[in-house]
Formats: structure tokens, C-alpha cells, sequence
């Protein structure tokens, strides 16, 4: 009897968890048999294997196999199995040796030509691998994406050919070198080629500060969307450990992750007909969702009203807690969702509430009803509102003034207040809890009498006050003042005068 031990990682959310490949020889009539909770695409592994032994001239052992994936209760899907389960196979019935095996971790599904296919989730694999110091083995298209995890020891293959090469000695697989700093700069919208609207700049240069939420009121047309397109741009470099982070929900998608956006902050934009599984991710299998894919980045939320409203409750826990915990009956996935939620809506059904022309007809029903669809727990969740007026012809039309800062000027602007608050608190201000609020956002009793001014007159909650506060440190750190003073109070107050705004009477 003969028995190998090969190393692999399964997918669990972010997690990539260690499986130990188990293959054992024994007499008896042939056959092969997977245990340890393998779902249908790993079933199937066995005739990819076989397939791929024979192809690549290596003896199919015609004996009893069993193959364990343990641990026995940890879910293992996909085709990532299929080159340790062949390795497994080789090295048990003595057709490659074993002395090397404890060193590398492998994945990588098979063709039946013995041709390595790229997997989903490489990089959390690679990043966990590393920390085993261990040499993974990967499919060559995988080999860029799991190189960006740092300090791992990437070998790239196209067949089990090269691997079983390596593996024997006879030629080595040169470890794949990162690609990071070779990576061309991505184009990204600049913040100076929209006009006007400076209000609506100014507050999205304090939301990237701070992290703050936003939401844009306006008619159609006044440049919403085009503003928060540009709100990337403007928001500080990601960190080592964010952009590993981001990297890896990505990679778990359904769509995979593109090197080229590496250290890039994501921008989501789902259409207002997606469902709340869509947003916060599912399935038997979960997996993220939008809010999850916009971690570390943007998710912008056009015409805000036509969302159902059961989906927009979905994501009171992600904002507050950065997080969201998907359960299922086999399993529970948790998923990182700090993201900086940009929402934008019209004032009114028909959009031009307000409009010079009076093309608006909307009855004052009609528009409390529209801008109900907004419950109020989810308004209080966002930090700014605004309002995006329609530009003058003569700004729209004119000849351009270059008046406007790029995105490169603001963004350093930006993260010289990112880097205030990290030094000062250990992380940005939207994150401030009550007792870092009463350590760090301290007023003067001006301030206080101004403060409950304006919760007594907008008929604020504890939270949007608190959420004032955290605005009004940010404004503060933009300026570089390490007090609070009313000018910045004031302006903080104004980001919140939209939630409350009563409609407006009929006109005759």
C-alpha cells in the first residue's frame, strides 16, 4: 500500500484554508472515490485526472484509490483540485518522488490534454501560501494575479508536464517575478473637466478626506454622475494592505481580478433594478456582492428613489459595521464592505422641482411620496447631502476658465488630511466612534449652542450629529487646524439640511 500527502487551499469568502490531499493505493478491484464534503465540479475531477494522466504518458494505477480532502467537514468546490489530486496520484504510485512535495502548495484545474487552466481566487491563496513560506504552484494565466501577493513564491506552469519536471528535478520553473511596477498608470476622469459646481467639488474633496458618504440632489443633466465618476481620482493611494484586500474580493468574483487595476480603488455603480443578494452577495456558495466589491472604494447609487426599498435596507449594517455576514444553511461566509457610498436623485418624479421654465407639475403629494422611498434610517446613515443645481448657459457654453483644481491637486490636498487623522486616531474620520468623537472632536460652548441650534431645528438624531461632528473634523483637517472651529461647525451643518427638507407648497 502507498500513501501521499499533498498540500492545497479551497475558497471560503476571502479565506483560503488549508486542504491536505490525501492519496491512497490499495488493492482491490480499480476504482477511485473522493471523500472529504467534495461538491459536483470535484466529483468529476477523477475523469479529468484520468484523462490527463494518459495524455501526458503517465500510467493510470489500476487499483483501489482513495483520495481524502481534509479536513472532512470544510466544503471544497471548483476545479482547483484536480493538479493535487494528480500530483497525489503520481507520487503515491511512485512516478515522481515525494521528498519534494512539503514544500509547494498547488491548484489548478486540468485539461484533459494535461494543459493547466486558471482558477478563481488565486490571490487570497497565494497570500496564505506565503505565509507558510511555502512555493505555490499556479496556471501561468493565474501567475500575475497571485504574484501580486507580496513575499510569495509564485511558479507558473502551462501543463503537469512542467510540474512534474520541476518536481523530478530535471527543469526548473523560474519563480514569477511581480509585475506590479511595470503595471501602466490607469486613465482616470479628472475633477477639472466638469465646470462649475463648485459646492459639489468642494463636498466630494471632504467625503475622500474623511470617507464620508454623500448624497446629490439635483435635476437631470446637472452632472451627478459626472462627479462621482471622478471621485476616485481624487481619493488618497491605497495601502498595501487595502489594495491586498480589495484584490482579493475581487478575485472570488464571478469576473475575477485584473492586474492591471492593481492599487486601483474600485468604482461600483449597480443598475437600480439589482436585487439585495446582488448587493450584498449569496448564493450556496457565497459570494460578494457589490458592497463588497466596492471595498476600499466607491459605490454610487444613481437615482437613489428607484431602488427597492427593501434593498436599500440591506445596507444599514454594511455602513455602520464595514462587513456583512452571509449564512447559509452548509456554510457562513463574512466579506470586508467598507465602502464610501455616493448616492444621487432627482428632487422630484419628474426631475425639475424648482425648474425657472415650470416644467415641473408634480403636486407636493406626489414628491413627499418620491422622496419617502428614502427611509429615514438610511438618510441618517449618510453623512452629506447637496444640492446640484442646473449651470448657467453661459458657464455650460462659454469658454472654458481653468479655475478648477485637477484631481492630482486635490488628491494631495486629500491625503495630507488622511495622513492628519491616521497619525492623530490610527484611522479616517468616518470610522470615529462616540468615545473617539468626544476625544477628537472637541467643541467650544459657542459651538455646542450652535450645534443643538441646528438638531432642534432639522430634528436631527444622536447619529447625525455625531456625523456632523466627524464632517466638521474633516473640514478642520483639510485646513490643518487640530481644533474645531464654528466656521467649520457651519459648514458641516449645511451638508445636512437636505434630510428634512419638507416638500414644497403648490404653485399657482
Amino acid at each position: 500500500m502507498s500513501l501521499a500527502t499533498v498540500y492545497s487551499r479551497a475558497g471560503c469568502g476571502v479565506d483560503a484554508p488549508q486542504v491536505t490531499v490525501e492519496v491512497h493505493l490499495a488493492n482491490g478491484l480499480p476504482g477511485l472515490s473522493i471523500v472529504g464534503l467534495p461538491e459536483a465540479a470535484v466529483k468529476e475531477s477523477k475523469d479529468r485526472v484520468r484523462g490527463a494522466l494518459l495524455q501526458s504518458q503517465f500510467e493510470f494505477p489500476a487499483r483501489r484509490i482513495t483520495i481524502n480532502l481534509a479536513p472532512a467537514d470544510l466544503p471544497k468546490d471548483g476545479g482547483r483540485f484536480d493538479l493535487p489530486i494528480a500530483l497525489g496520484i503520481l507520487a503515491a504510485s511512485g512516478q515522481i518522488p515525494t521528498d519534494l512535495l512539503h514544500l509547494y502548495e498547488f491548484v489548478g484545474e486540468l485539461a484533459l490534454s494535461g494543459e493547466l487552466r486558471p482558477i478563481r481566487g488565486v490571490l487570497p491563496v497565494a497570500h496564505q501560501s506565503a505565509r507558510l513560506s511555502r512555493g505555490l504552484f499556479v496556471p501561468l494565466e493565474n501567475s500575475a494575479e497571485a504574484a501580486l501577493a507580496r513575499e510569495a513564491v509564485i511558479l507558473p506552469a502551462r501543463h503537469l508536464l512542467e510540474v512534474c519536471a520541476h518536481l523530478n528535478n530535471l527543469e526548473k520553473i523560474h519563480p514569477q517575478e511581480s509585475a506590479e511596477d511595470q503595471l501602466p498608470p490607469l486613465c482616470v476622469p479628472d475633477m477639472n473637466e466638469v465646470r462649475g459646481q463648485h459646492h459639489a467639488k468642494r463636498a466630494l474633496e471632504i467625503a475622500a478626506a474623511g470617507g464620508h458618504s454623500l448624497l446629490m440632489m439635483g435635476p437631470p443633466g446637472t452632472g451627478k454622475t459626472m462627479l462621482a465618476s471622478r471621485l476616485p481620482g481624487i481619493l488618497p493611494t491605497m495601502s498595501d494592505d487595502e489594495a491586498v484586500e480589495s484584490a482579493a474580493v475581487q478575485s472570488i468574483s464571478q469576473s475575477g481580478f485584473d492586474p492591471s487595476l492593481w492599487r486601483v480603488r474600485p468604482f461600483r455603480a449597480p443598475h437600480h433594478t439589482a436585487s439585495a443578494v446582488a448587493l450584498v452577495g449569496g448564493g450556496s456558495n457565497p459570494r460578494p456582492g457589490e458592497i463588497s466589491l466596492a471595498h476600499n472604494g466607491v459605490m454610487f447609487l444613481d437615482e437613489l428613489p428607484e431602488f427597492d426599498r427593501k434593498v436599500l435596507e440591506v445596507l444599514r449594517e454594511p455602513l455602520e459595521s464595514g462587513r456583512v455576514t452571509i449564512s447559509r444553511a452548509a456554510r457562513q461566509a463574512e466579506f470586508p464592505a467598507r465602502f464610501q457610498m455616493i448616492a444621487a436623485m432627482n428632487p422630484c418624479p419628474c426631475g425639475y422641482q424648482g425648474d425657472a421654465g415650470g416644467r415641473c407639475r408634480c403636486t407636493p403629494d406626489q414628491i413627499q411620496r418620491y422622496r419617502s422611498k428614502i427611509s429615514g434610517p438610511i438618510l441618517d446613515r449618510i453623512d452629506m447631502h447637496i444640492e446640484v443645481p442646473p449651470l448657467p448657459k453661459d458657464m455650460l457654453y462659454g469658454e472654458r476658465r481653468d479655475d478648477c483644481d485637477s484631481s492630482a491637486t486635490i488628491r494631495q490636498r486629500v491625503e495630507l488630511a488622511r495622513d492628519i487623522q491616521l497619525t492623530r486616531q490610527g484611522k479616517a474620520n468616518h470610522q470615529l466612534n462616540s468615545v473617539d468623537i468626544e476625544q477628537h472632536c472637541h467643541i467650544d460652548a459657542a459651538s455646542q449652542q450652535l450645534l443643538q441650534q441646528a438638531i432642534d431645528r432639522l430634528g436631527l438624531s444622536a447619529r447625525a450629529s455625531h456625523r456632523i461632528l466627524r464632517v466638521a473634523r474633516t473640514i478642520a483637517d483639510l485646513e490643518g487646524s487640530e481644533s474645531i472651529t464654528q466656521r467649520h461647525l457651519s459648514e458641516a451643518i449645511a451638508f445636512r439640511r437636505l434630510d428634512r427638507r419638507p416638500a414644497p407648497a403648490a404653485t399657482a
